[in-house]
């Protein structure tokens, strides 16, 4: 009779240990300062210019769609960057997604030094409506552009997260084309 309430204390013992594993992680995470805080997201609002002050980029925006052909048009204009308008706008829940070239044949693109930026740099966004999303980059990678990952770029999400797309990599000069994309991610911080 004692063997049942001796395994009943080791189990007990036991799930207390991982429960105190489970806490100890998640506290431990939580005072990560790599982390970001996400804001609520705010209505939809037609967004007007972008702003990055970590690579001194500041300058209006347009709405870009689709092409005929199926695929996300892009600015004409190589020193222009453009918002996905079938997506979310930025501040807006899910993912908005900012477009711009990083150099033409006549010179650096709106996003030449995108992939300058880093985890925690900013990226502001006003809008329509008068408001200012601040966003916090959390991530920056990457993608041969025949293995873009266009869910993880274009998906829906929960929270409001803003991707800035821009071509990187090797230039493919019979192409006249960039082998990759770079893709910054971030996530709303605050609206002002």
């Amino acid at each position: 009779m004692t063997a049942v309430p001796t395994r009943a204390v080791r189990c007990l013992v036991a799930l207390l240990a991982l429960v105190g594993l489970a806490i100890g992680g998640c506290a431990k995470d939580s005072t990560n300062s790599d982390a970001v805080v996400s804001a609520p997201p705010i209505s939809r609002s037609t967004p007007v210019s972008l702003a990055i002050p970590a690579i001194n980029m500041s300058g209006s925006l347009i709405a870009t769609g689709m092409t005929n052909d199926g695929r996300v048009q892009v600015p004409a204009d190589y020193k222009q960057a453009s918002w996905y308008q079938p997506g979310p706008a930025p501040g807006e829940k899910g993912s908005a997604v900012i477009l711009g070239h990083v150099d033409n044949v006549a010179g650096p693109g709106v996003f030449i030094d995108l992939k300058k930026l880093k985890k925690g740099d900013t990226v502001d966004v006003k809008r329509a409506d008068g408001k200012t999303a601040h966003f916090a980059v959390t991530d920056i990678q990457s993608y041969l552009k025949t293995d873009f990952p266009n869910q993880q770029v274009f998906g829906g999400r929960d929270q409001s997260q803003l991707q800035l797309v821009t071509c990187g990599g090797d230039f493919d000069a019979a192409a006249r084309s960039y082998k990759s994309n770079v893709v910054v991610y971030s996530s709303l911080v605050s609206t002002t």
